[in-house]
C-alpha cells in the first residue's frame, strides 16, 4: 500500500508556471506507475498526465501535451508535474495516482483511465488567473 502526499499548488497568472509534487510513502515507490488528474468545479475528473514504474514511457492529455512535463524521482519517493504556459483553463483540484506493477499489462490501454489507479492523494489546489 502507499500513501500520497501532493504539494505546490497556488495562485499564478496565465502564462506562468507550478511545479507539482507528490511524495510517497513506502520503499517500493519504483513498484508504482503514477498518474495526474485534475478536476474543476462541476466538471468530471480529467486525464493530464501518467508515467510509467520505471519512468522509461510517459503520457499525456490533449489538453496539455506540449506544457506540462511529468516525471519521477524514484530515490526521492516522488513524481512531479512541471506545468508551463498556464491558462486559465487549467485550474483545478490536482491529484496524483498510483498502481502497483501487477497491472503491467494494461499499461498502455489504460493509463488515463482513472480507474486503472488503486491510490489517490488528496489534492492540491491550482488557480490561474487571465
Amino acid at each position: 500500500q502507499v500513501q500520497l502526499v501532493e504539494s505546490g499548488g497556488g495562485l499564478v497568472q496565465a502564462g506562468g508556471s507550478l511545479r507539482l509534487s507528490c511524495a510517497a510513502s513506502g520503499r517500493t515507490f519504483s513498484r508504482y506507475a503514477m498518474g495526474w488528474f485534475r478536476q474543476a468545479p462541476g466538471k468530471e475528473r480529467e486525464f493530464v498526465a501518467a508515467i510509467s514504474w520505471s519512468g522509461g514511457s510517459t503520457y499525456y492529455g490533449e489538453s496539455v501535451k506540449g506544457r506540462f512535463t511529468i516525471s519521477r524521482g524514484n530515490a526521492k519517493n516522488t513524481v512531479y508535474l512541471q506545468m508551463n504556459s498556464l491558462k486559465p483553463e487549467d485550474t483545478a483540484a490536482y491529484y496524483c495516482a498510483a498502481v502497483g506493477e501487477g497491472n503491467g499489462s494494461r499499461w498502455f490501454s489504460a493509463r488515463h483511465e482513472a480507474a486503472f489507479y488503486d491510490y489517490w492523494g488528496q489534492g492540491t489546489q491550482v488557480t490561474v488567473s487571465s
